[in-house]
């Protein structure tokens, strides 16, 4: 059911998304199914994980190289260092669920100069956890902050995003300047992560 959100000013943990949250979006999707030869409807981590083994590592080699591609073209999202840095004064714990490898996830944060607000521990790729809508990365960074659900929030920018944050059962908020919408799986929806702060 979907809660009532008003405030996020009581929330010491914070789980974020990175493409197209954190950064903006520069991952061309269809380039990268047509690169791995999948289909434009399907979920390309699901294809890629039904392959037999040696497939499956190829198509993941593959993917990582394209995924390196995008991470040196990323830029930081509108409002993203002002957020982080409001969230660190306030004594707020961040961390990154990706979708992508850690390893270009470390990279993508490097490149736009938002590494520092985050511990490497602390950021999950698709080896450290189940991808989203999988709800296991945020209990997993929840069993490491010692908090409860309720002091957690998941933000991003998709669908995956909010179904992972509302099966942990922790807040959601949907960054979006499109007009697509979840309002089932989001509690807060707001167009940048500048006017996210205005809930902090």
């Amino acid at each position: 059911m979907k809660q009532l959100v008003k405030s996020l000013s009581h929330k010491k943990g914070w789980v974020f998304d990175l493409d197209g949250t954190l950064t903006l979006p520069v991952h061309d999707f269809a380039l990268i199914r047509r690169e791995l030869n999948i289909a434009g409807d399907e979920d390309i981590l699901d294809v890629i994980h039904r392959q037999p083994p040696e497939r499956m590592r190829t198509m993941l080699e593959q993917l990582d190289e394209l995924e390196l591609h995008f991470a040196a073209l990323a830029k930081v999202a509108e409002g993203a260092e002002a957020l982080l840095h409001s969230l660190d004064a306030r004594g707020c714990v961040a961390g990154i669920l990706t979708r992508n490898s850690k390893d270009v996830a470390l990279r993508t944060l490097e490149s736009v100069g938002l590494d520092h607000y985050f511990i490497e521990s602390m950021v999950l790729g698709r080896d450290e956890a189940p991808p989203k809508p999988s709800p296991v990365g945020i209990n997993i960074l929840i069993k490491q902050w010692g908090m409860s659900h309720e002091s957690v929030v998941m933000v991003g920018d998709f669908h995956y995003d909010l179904l992972s944050g509302r099966s942990a059962q922790v807040s959601t908020v949907h960054v979006d300047k499109s007009d697509r919408s979840w309002p089932e799986e989001t509690d807060i929806r707001v167009k940048t992560l500048k006017e996210l702060r205005a809930f902090i």
